[in-house]
């Protein structure tokens, strides 16, 4: 689905609504007043809820904004505010939950003109931050490498590339919009949210008062809890990602690399450093002519047909060992069912400290040897030991994280190893170190290798979760709260 096909189908469903309140309920006191209240709410509904599906996802998606938000302020007068958002960052999940519902429950308000002047405030003032959001994801664009967002005069042509933030995750994963479009869809939302602030007393209202409030109560209510379910106790019930169950991420993968191996250079624009002038040549007048426009003064920007498929995270699907070595092709290459446990990170704290440790001690000594030329040999010999002070690392693991390794995932894991099956986990961005003090103390008995924490939260929103190939292709995912025992697994899944 395309923003235009959404907007249209919402545009149908804010038309019928508008029928119903004039000729079914006899409500309207306006007639684009009752339309913009009616196409707002469902528009609001259904980006909540398509975003509830996957609250993780928004949180995600909000630490994003806080990591780029703390790169921001750093360099700035208002250093003294960066400190704060990677606190911020630690409330996402909280954050994302109060937002989704906060906006669904705003889409009821609408449809059934509850409070009017408090809800249009309410979405004027969401309007006007989630505008202020997209703004700022949209204009990074404009911000080279190694410029502050608020060194204005350094700012340059806006390149997509320069933005560290490429979704504004409006849509959750349902539909992916480029900064551009969501910043101008959001200005184009601040038409009815000013029209609602000057024209609520035109607003129409549904039901009784204590129906309306009912209502309300009742979407809070009814949306808290079916967040919290989509992640605290289960995966969502709908999966909008590319790493979906049925999907084969070994022939996708080779597809998306292909489509990228295939895309071609069609001609090259050159600007002037000095004039601004632009020049764009098509690639074989430009492999005649490139000397006429030499780097010192024009910056080169190729032109590239777009690719046949567009690449998701499954082109990035990798994972290493201890050593460097990428294993994805022999994981996705397994003939038989294997179990992938993945952690997009591993909780806990670590620290240095100094320790004093014994080490041997060894002496060189002299043997007489005929057989050797100089007529003897050096031997070396343990001569005691020797206490030395070192640095080492102590990891702290935390609790709750640790005991869903010990007391589910383990377990699992141990009964499958034993039916024949390979198990391997898969953290995120840790160390080799880390992941061997981790496998310790939670005695796992399988490998666990190291790979980009924004692949894996792709794969399972789950932290751990498990889940089943064969041959590439994804079975089935289970969240740790509904991981069933390996004999379910076993007579359900692999025949």
């Amino acid at each position: 689905m395309t923003l235009n096909s959404l907007i249209i189908n919402i545009g149908i469903v804010a038309l019928v609504l508008t029928l119903l309140t004039e000729f079914v309920f006899k409500a309207r006191r306006d007639w684009i007043t009752t339309f913009f209240q009616n196409f707002t709410g469902a528009l609001f509904i259904f980006s909540g809820w398509v975003k509830a599906i996957d609250p993780l996802g928004t949180a995600y998606k909000m630490e994003q904004y806080f990591a780029e938000f703390e790169y921001t302020f750093q360099e700035t007068a208002l250093s003294f505010l960066a400190p704060m958002f990677p606190w911020l960052a630690s409330f996402s999940i909280s954050f994302s939950v109060f937002m989704i519902v906060f906006e669904i429950v705003l889409g009821i308000a609408l449809l059934v003109g509850a409070r009017p002047k408090f809800t249009a405030w309410a979405f004027l003032l969401l309007v006007g931050f989630f505008t202020l959001l997209t703004g700022f994801t949209y204009l990074t664009g404009h911000v080279p490498s190694g410029v502050n967002f608020f060194e204005f005069a350094q700012w340059g042509d806006w390149v997509e590339t320069n933005m560290k933030v490429t979704d504004c995750g409006c849509f959750g994963d349902f539909l992916k919009l480029k900064p551009k479009v969501s910043f101008f869809k959001d200005i184009f939302l601040l038409v009815p949210a000013f029209w609602f602030v000057f024209r609520s007393g035109s607003m129409h209202q549904l039901f009784g008062k204590p129906t309306r409030t009912g209502l309300l109560a009742a979407g809070t209510v009814g949306f808290l809890i079916y967040c919290l379910s989509n992640y605290v106790w289960d995966l969502p019930h709908l999966d909008f990602r590319p790493f979906k169950v049925g999907t084969d991420i070994l022939a996708v993968r080779q597809a998306e690399q292909e489509a990228q191996a295939n895309i071609k250079v069609v001609a090259y624009q050159m600007t002037n450093k000095q004039t601004g002038e632009v020049v764009e040549l098509p690639y074989a007048q430009f492999l005649k002519e490139y000397k006429s426009y030499p780097k010192e003064d024009w910056d080169y920007e190729q032109i590239k047909t777009k690719p046949e498929i567009e690449p998701t995270k499954i082109s990035d699907f990798a994972l290493t060992d201890a050593e460097g070595n990428d294993l994805a092709d022999e994981v996705l290459n397994e003939p038989n069912y294997n179990f992938m446990v993945v952690s997009y990170k591993l909780y806990g704290t670590s620290r240095t400290q100094e320790a004093k440790r014994e080490f041997p001690v060894f002496s060189m000594d002299t043997i007489p040897d005929p057989e050797m030329e100089l007529g003897y040999r050096i031997e070396r010999k343990p001569s005691g030991t020797e206490v030395r002070t070192i640095k080492e690392t102590v990891y702290n693991w935390d609790d709750s994280f640790a005991t869903a390794y010990r007391d589910l995932i383990n377990p699992f894991a141990d009964a499958a190893i034993e039916a024949g099956f390979k198990v391997y986990g898969i953290a995120g961005g840790a160390s080799s170190s880390t992941i061997d003090n981790f496998r310790e103390a939670t005695e796992a008995n399988y490998p666990i290798y190291e790979a980009d924490d924004i692949l894996l939260k792709t794969i399972v929103r789950s932290n751990p979760g498990v889940v089943l190939l064969k041959n590439g292709k994804i079975i089935m995912k289970w969240h740790q709260n509904k991981l069933p025992s390996f004999a379910e697994v076993q007579s359900e899944y692999l025949k």
